[in-house]
C-alpha cells in the first residue's frame, strides 16, 4: 500500500509541476491564458485529465490536461515558444536532481520516505527524456518548432492530433518497445549516471 501511495504522489507531482511550469513561463513571457484559466495551481483537480488518469492507474504513466497557452501573446513568439517548451522538462530535471541530492544527504533519516524520493527522481528523469522526443504532442516537437519557420510550425500543429492517436496506440499496444527503447533507455541511464556523479 505504501508503494502504491508513493507512486501516485510521485507521478502526480511530476505531471502537475510539468504543466504548471509551462503555464508560469508562458505568463512570464506575456501570456496570461493559463493564469486566467486557473491552471497556475498545484491543486490536482484543476489538472487531472480522465484519460491520463486511467493510463496513470493502468500503466504507471499518465499526463495532466495540457495548460492552455496562446503563443500570439508572447512578447517574443519564437523565444517564448522555446522557453515554454523546455519549462516542463526543466522542472522534471530539477525534481530528479533535488530528489537524488536529498537521498544522498539524508537517506538514513528519511526512513520509508527514501522510496518516495527515489520514485520522484526516476519519474522526473524519465518524463524529461520521454517528453523531449520530437514527436507531437510531446515537448520535443515544440522545441523543434521554435527553430522552424512559421509555416512548418503550423504543419506540426495541424497534424498533432494524429500523432497523439499514434502515441496513445504505442502506449497501449507496444509500450515496452516505446518505453524501454535503446535510445530512450541509453539517454536516461547516461543522464542518471551523470546526476549520480554530481550529487555523489
Amino acid at each position: 500500500m505504501t508503494e502504491l501511495i508513493f507512486t501516485a504522489i510521485a507521478l502526480l507531482f511530476t505531471v502537475i509541476t510539468h504543466e504548471v511550469a509551462h503555464g508560469y513561463v508562458a505568463y512570464l513571457n506575456g501570456d496570461s491564458t493559463a493564469l486566467n484559466a486557473g491552471r497556475l495551481t498545484f491543486n490536482p483537480i484543476k489538472h487531472v485529465d480522465p484519460m491520463g488518469l486511467i493510463f496513470l492507474i493502468l500503466f504507471k504513466f499518465g499526463w495532466a490536461k495540457p495548460v492552455p497557452i496562446d503563443e500570439r501573446n508572447f512578447n517574443n513568439r519564437r523565444l517564448g515558444l522555446f522557453l515554454v517548451s523546455i519549462a516542463g522538462v526543466s522542472v522534471n530535471f530539477l525534481t530528479a536532481l533535488i530528489s537524488l541530492l536529498i537521498i544522498v544527504l539524508f537517506a538514513p533519516k528519511l526512513g520509508i520516505f527514501v522510496q518516495l524520493f527515489n520514485l520522484l527522481a526516476i519519474y522526473g528523469l524519465f518524463f524529461m527524456v520521454f517528453n523531449l522526443i520530437p514527436i507531437p504532442p510531446l515537448d520535443g516537437s515544440k522545441v523543434l518548432a521554435s527553430f522552424l519557420p512559421v509555416k512548418f510550425q503550423y504543419i506540426i500543429y495541424r497534424y498533432e492530433r494524429y500523432f497523439y492517436i499514434f502515441l496513445m496506440a504505442m502506449l497501449v499496444f507496444n509500450r515496452e518497445t516505446l518505453f524501454v527503447s535503446k535510445i530512450v533507455q541509453s539517454i536516461y541511464m547516461f543522464i542518471l549516471n551523470g546526476l549520480l556523479n554530481i550529487v555523489g
